[in-house]
């Protein structure tokens, strides 16, 4: 299982056309310079834009490449888009339908956390990998997890013939309890599993972190992006199969490569830098949404949450901000923090576990 080229492309954060629709030419382009690098690993899911992510990689890579060019992963959700066993077991046919690929190299139980783990349980997910494992439709299974370790080490333990797990794992939650990057990693280490990185760079939050992180990076290596940081900081981690990045345009892809193609860890002087990074990240009060968007599923008032977010996070960077205009662009047509029933079924689903509540209620200034 061994994937010596550790950049994985991550089809999360596709471009978009004017229409909401995915830029299916620039994600042609963006896979094409992808594989000429020597990049195999794509990354998608069952819930992603609906279908549409999985239907892209069909356009952009299956239909156009042959299957040894590529190693494909996604994921089946059984919280998410589906009522009953037999609606979840059909995601994984639907996604065989939707990427053309034939079978999946990677094949993952989605975003396994304390509130919604023992649906796989529930529903037989666990079986029903497995017995597609041995039919040949899945080379290798796993889990993408967002939980505290010990649940982590009780999934493991329990099964132990988990090919690899799918972590949070970046330098700001390198020792945030809510994540537990640094102690998930141990974990998997220790059961003898591959890690595959998601959120390297936090949703986007570190390739444009705050202004007192930037300072130290730039005075450690002037005119080097935000996200190299990210990225080469999570790749020079023992134990990593592959690291996602959800790339949102032609440009993102080529700056990932400029420094995976030839992948150098970061030395001691970076480290240095990127410890410093922590420290002021810690002592800094920002919002750490990254956007996944798992709490609008099901909002009873469909509260825009991650944009909202956005907007108190960037009020927050700069005092010439135009707060109102932007929160209100985000919330036109949609609820605004003001009309939270407080149910918890955003809560529930964040896998950040943020107390989204309490911050939406700081943002109420915000609408006057």
């Amino acid at each position: 299982m061994e994937n010596r080229f550790k950049l994985g492309f991550g089809l999360m954060r596709l471009p978009k056309n004017e229409d909401g629709s995915i830029d299916i030419p620039q994600v042609m382009q963006m896979a094409d310079r992808f594989l000429e690098a020597g990049g195999t690993y794509f990354d998608t899911a069952y819930v992603y834009d609906n279908g549409e992510s999985e239907e892209a990689f069909r356009a952009a890579v299956a239909e156009r490449y042959p299957r040894d060019r590529y190693t494909l992963a996604t994921k089946l959700n059984a919280w998410l888009q589906c009522e009953d066993e037999a609606g979840a077991k059909a995601q994984f046919f639907t996604s065989l339908e939707r990427t053309g690929a034939g079978y999946f190299d990677y094949y993952l139980l989605h975003a396994l956390q304390r509130n919604n783990y023992t649906k796989y349980d529930e529903y037989h997910i666990w079986d029903f990998v497995k017995e597609q494992k041995e039919k040949g439709l899945i080379r290798n299974w796993g889990f993408s997890f967002h939980a505290d370790p010990e649940l982590l080490e009780e999934l493991l333990t329990l099964h132990p013939d988990v090919d690899f797990v799918q972590l949070q794992v970046n330098y700001a939650d390198w020792e945030n309890p809510g994540v537990a990057s640094r102690r998930n990693m141990e974990i998997c280490k220790a059961h003898g599993k591959p890690v595959v990185v998601m959120e390297p760079v936090k949703g986007g939050i570190l390739a444009d972190p705050i202004p007192e992180v930037k300072k130290i990076l730039d005075e450690a290596a002037p005119g080097k992006s935000y996200a190299s940081w990210a990225i080469r900081f999570v790749a020079s981690q023992d134990n990593i199969l592959a690291v996602l990045s959800g790339m949102s345009n032609l440009e993102q892809m080529e700056d990932n490569l400029s420094y995976m193609r030839n992948f150098r860890p970061l030395d001691e002087r970076e480290m240095a830098a990127i410890q410093r990074a922590q420290t002021t990240i810690d002592e800094d009060r920002s919002i750490p949404c990254t956007a996944c968007h798992y709490c609008t599923e099901g909002c009873p008032q469909n509260i825009p949450v991650p944009e909202i977010f956005a907007v108190a996070n960037r009020k927050k960077g700069s005092p010439h901000f135009r707060t109102v205009r932007e929160y209100n662009i985000v919330t036109q047509g949609r609820g605004k923090a003001s009309e939270c029933l407080q149910c918890g079924q955003c809560e529930g689903a964040c896998p950040q576990h943020l107390p989204i509540i309490e911050l939406l209620q700081k943002c109420l200034d915000m609408e006057t």
